[in-house]
Formats: structure tokens, C-alpha cells, sequence
């Protein structure tokens, strides 16, 4: 007797947050059949001595909603370990839809998450109204690795109240149907319901998504049917008014299967670890999500995140060649600087958090407050827009600079993401597609929160990144390493486990640009006992599928 797949010798951090320990890994078909010493060769054997063979890593927060259409590959996660990727959050996802709402969707998700509307109009099949029927399209696209999904509020509320979405109430009527279509979603495959609350996700007119202003009667009424059938409630909360927005976290969780939220270390970790513990303590399912590291935009040359001036803007309409050329012509140089010293002390404020990337193949992120482009500057006797182009100039246009927006303080981030309820993810994967890109998140907590700082026990950084994320989705098939379980696994170098600088590549529909970011230090990732990724390249193999609730 033989089976499918035998990883041999590695070490097996099994997901459960103990030390690993030395063993061999039997995979037949899509499952886990033996943990232990197998005698019994594989079809394919797998060579992980010296390795860390561990779960595949669960992503709790994307927006690859639009990208599988025309990325079955799903990168830049892919990449980076993911096995099982959450897609709907937010709010925005593109069901239920009736025919003639297709343009309001992908309008909304162009500039609430900057995934360029023709490419989503052009790059998916729009060959479905109900949620259920966007899942069994999705299931036709043969993803690389498993995805799930939850029903947004936008969409639900547009389907049922169209324009009036937007900015008015309910009626009690409305509420019904919009509740009622929210559970059967979840019925049909739908691991929950997702809202946003803040009022900074536009429209292309300007006005606020629907749902940032319904009624909490509302979404308590959507927790209740969500809830009868085994959906989570994911939130997108407006935390200027603190203890309704967690008052209204605690309902959902007393009614839903859970409740899932975004946090950030400038919200104050105390007060969320003392309304978020007392939840638990009442036996509550409530769980949040965070970057862990700075959250924030890339800018650079080969990018057009950089400075807005008349100047800066003519750069926007050059290609790279003759951006570069653009930069290193005296006159034009001095204009650039000029036009940005004149913006005065606004902009110097905001180069405080804009940091140089560096110039080896693994990105730092890890810089401490006073090593920002405006402290660089300060040492060289420059204007921190001297600083930027002089970089710029001497890696003849590679440099990169992480302007960061939340989780600023990598001290204050330590704080947040050692609590027992907020774990690493919030990548936005697939959104904010040329302005930023985080999908390295999981290889950044295992290489930096683990191997480089040992915040993080190797154990516990799995776990937090696989069985917890796995739990939160009711994945009770995946997560960790038992046998029966599905063979979603990482094999993985700690010792050279990296992320690889940013790059923008014109791969999206119509060339429209995007960041991507690779890894360095994965040996093998199977998805459902498929080799999807060897030695840190995709396979082109589609091991993915499409789960549903229940």
C-alpha cells in the first residue's frame, strides 16, 4: 500500500500552539491519513527535513471578490501560505444582484477598494443574481486555493430598497426582507454577513456606501436570521463612538454564530481588551482582525502614489523611462522640490510616517518612529522631498516608501496583537490594488513576530494564523494538523522565510497596475492534497474550492 503524498522528516507545528516535533505526514486524496512514522511510501514523497510542516494559513479580510475572475491563482496570497481566503468583506460584495445593478456594483467597489470598475465588469462572468449562485460561479473558476465568502450589506440593501439604499431608513418591511435575504445566503453558502460603518466608503458620487447609516435595529434583525442559521456578523465599525459601536458588536454576537471586527492600535488597546474580555467572559464568539505591521500605502516612482503638485501630476502621465529621465533634468528637479517645499508644514507632518523600504530583496518594515524619510532627512541637511528624489535617483527609480496609516507605532502594535482576541491578518488583499499591498502578512508574523523578535513562540504564531482564523469561519475540517483533517498544508524554511520588495506589474484587465508581493523560504503548499506552490512558485495546479456554510 502506497500513499498519495508522504512528507518526510520535517518538524510539524501542528496548529494547536504547542513545540513542534519530528514526524512524517500522509496525505491520500484530499485528506490527512497518518501523523507519525510511515512506512509506506508515497506516489509523491516530500523532503522536509530540517523544515516546519504546519497547517495552511487561513486569511481572514480580502477583496479578491473581482480578481479570481481573471486570477484563479488568487495571488499575492497565494504566495505566502494561504490555503483558505475570506472574500465579501466590508460590506462590498457583487451578490445578490439583479442584472441591472451590476454597473452600481462595481462602481462602488472601483472606489471604496480601488479595483478598476471595467476590470470587474469585463473580468468576471456576472452569470448570477442569488448568493448561492455567485458561489457556484465562483466554483467554475477553479481556484488555486479554497475561498469562502460573506454576503454584503450594500448589496443586500440595494436589492431590496435600490436608490433609497443609500441614505434612507428602512422601513420595517425593508428590514424583514433585507434580513431575510442575508439568511438565506447563509443558507445558501454564505459563511456570514458583512457591514461597514464608516462613512469615508464612498460611492463615485461621493455619498456614503448603503448600509454605513442603517439603524441598529437593522442589523440586529440581520444578526438574528444570520444567526439561525450558523452565520458570523463581520463589522467595519466607526469608533468615534466607541461604546455603541462595541454595544452593538456584543449584539450581534449574542444572536449570530460570532462576531468579527477590524481594529487598529490607535483605538486604544485597553478599552477594546476590557469590552472585548468582558464578551468573551460572557461565553460570547467575538474575535478581531488586524495588519500586523503598519497598515498603509507604498509609494514610488514606478508607482502614482507619491506628491500632488502640477509638477508631480506631469510625472503621473510619464511612463517609468521618462518619469526617471524626468527626475534627474535639473529644471524639472527643482520644480518637483519647490512646489512641494511650498505646501509647508502639512506635508513635512505627514513625511513623519513615510519610511524607505531599503534597498535589499526583503522590504523593512520594522522601522522605529524616528527613522522616518522626514527624520532621514533631517540628518542629511535636506528637505525630506530631496531625500525621496535622491533615493529615487540612486536606485535609478526602485525605491520604495511605506507611507503608514494605522498601527503606526510597532510598539503600541506589539500591545494589541498579544491579546488573546485580535489576530494577524487584515490584508485587504486584492483591494487598494496600486496604492498598497499587505498580502504578505502571514509570512511577515512568522519571519518577524516569531523568528526575529520571538514575540511569538512558533507554535503560537500558527495558531493564530491557521486554527484560530479557521475557527472563527467554522472550518471545522481545517486549521490544524490531525489526521481526517483536510491536507491543507505549509512546508517552509523559519530560517529563510521572507517577504520580496513590492513590485508593480499591468496584469489586471485593460493593464491597469497593481502591486504584487512574493515570498522567499516556501518549499511546498498543498491545498486539498494538491502541490498548488514548490520553492516559492505556483504550480498552475487548482486545488481550491469553493466552501460554504453548512
Amino acid at each position: 500500500m502506497s500513499h498519495d503524498v508522504v512528507i518526510r522528516g520535517g518538524t510539524v507545528i501542528d496548529g494547536k500552539g504547542g513545540e513542534g516535533f519530528s514526524a512524517d505526514v500522509a496525505v491520500d486524496g484530499d485528506t490527512i491519513t497518518s501523523i507519525g512514522k510511515v512506512g509506506e511510501r508515497g506516489k509523491r514523497e516530500i523532503d522536509a527535513h530540517g523544515l516546519c510542516v504546519s497547517p495552511g494559513f487561513v486569511d481572514l479580510h480580502t477583496h479578491l471578490d473581482a480578481q479570481v475572475g481573471w486570477d484563479p491563482q488568487v495571488t499575492s496570497i497565494s504566495w505566502h501560505g494561504v490555503t483558505t481566503a475570506l472574500f465579501g468583506n466590508c460590506g462590498v460584495t457583487f451578490a445578490p444582484c439583479h442584472s441591472k445593478d451590476r454597473e452600481f456594483l462595481a462602481g462602488m467597489m472601483e472606489t471604496v477598494e480601488d479595483i478598476p470598475k471595467q476590470a470587474i465588469l469585463h473580468g468576471l462572468p456576472w452569470n448570477w443574481e442569488t448568493y448561492g449562485e455567485y458561489l457556484d460561479s465562483l466554483e467554475q473558476l477553479g481556484p488555486s486555493i479554497n475561498i469562502c465568502g460573506l454576503v454584503g450589506h450594500c448589496a443586500v440593501r440595494f436589492n431590496v430598497m435600490g436608490e433609497r439604499s443609500v441614505e434612507e431608513p428602512a422601513t420595517d418591511d425593508e428590514i424583514r426582507q433585507i434580513a431575510q435575504i442575508a439568511g438565506r445566503s447563509v443558507q445558501e453558502g454564505a459563511v456570514g454577513f458583512s457591514t461597514n460603518r464608516l462613512p469615508g466608503h464612498r460611492l463615485p458620487d461621493g455619498r456614503s456606501i448603503p448600509g454605513t447609516f442603517a439603524d441598529r435595529d437593522e442589523l440586529r434583525a440581520i444578526a438574528i436570521e444570520v444567526g439561525k442559521h450558523g452565520g458570523l456578523m463581520q463589522t467595519v465599525s466607526d469608533f468615534r463612538d466607541f461604546d455603541a459601536e462595541m454595544d452593538l458588536i456584543r449584539d450581534e454576537a449574542k444572536t449570530a454564530r460570532g462576531a468579527l471586527f477590524s481594529s487598529a492600535a490607535e483605538i486604544g488597546t485597553e478599552r477594546l481588551d476590557a469590552r472585548v474580555k468582558a464578551m468573551r467572559d460572557e461565553g460570547l464568539n467575538v474575535t478581531s482582525v488586524t495588519v500586523p505591521r503598519s497598515g498603509g500605502g507604498v509609494g514610488g516612482l514606478s508607482t502614482s502614489n507619491f506628491f500632488r503638485t502640477k509638477s508631480w501630476n506631469l510625472l503621473r502621465k510619464m511612463d517609468f523611462e521618462k518619469r526617471l529621465a524626468a527626475i534627474r533634468n535639473p529644471e524639472m528637479r527643482q520644480n518637483l522640490v519647490d512646489e512641494v517645499k511650498a505646501q509647508g508644514d502639512p506635508m513635512l507632518n505627514g513625511m513623519k510616517r513615510w519610511f524607505y523600504m531599503g534597498s535589499n530583496p526583503r522590504p523593512k518594515y520594522t522601522h522605529q518612529l524616528d527613522e522616518s524619510l522626514f527624520h532621514l532627512a533631517s540628518k542629511q541637511n535636506e528637505h525630506p522631498v530631496e531625500t525621496w528624489l535622491r533615493l529615487t535617483d540612486e536606485t535609478d527609480g526602485k525605491a520604495l516608501f511605506h507611507m503608514r496609516g494605522f498601527n503606526v507605532d510597532l510598539n503600541s502594535l506589539q500591545k494589541l496583537i498579544t491579546t488573546e482576541w485580535a489576530m494577524p491578518g487584515l490584508g485587504d488583499a486584492g483591494a487598494h490594488v496600486s496604492q498598497m499591498i499587505d498580502s504578505g502578512w502571514s509570512t511577515f508574523i512568522l519571519s518577524h513576530w516569531h523568528r526575529d523578535t520571538g514575540v511569538y513562540s512558533l507554535g503560537e504564531a500558527v495558531r493564530r494564523i491557521a486554527a484560530v482564523p479557521a475557527q472563527v469561519l467554522g472550518l471545522d475540517d481545517r486549521g490544524t494538523l490531525e489526521v481526517g483533517k483536510r491536507a491543507d498544508i505549509n512546508v517552509f524554511d523559519i530560517s529563510r522565510l521572507e517577504e520580496r520588495m513590492p513590485e508593480i506589474v499591468n496584469d489586471f484587465p485593460f493593464g491597469a497596475p497593481r502591486f504584487i508581493q512574493r515570498a522567499a523560504g516556501y518549499h511546498t503548499t498543498l491545498c486539498n492534497g494538491t502541490v498548488v506552490l514548490e520553492n516559492d512558485e505556483l504550480t498552475g495546479e487548482t486545488g481550491g474550492r469553493v466552501l460554504r456554510s453548512n
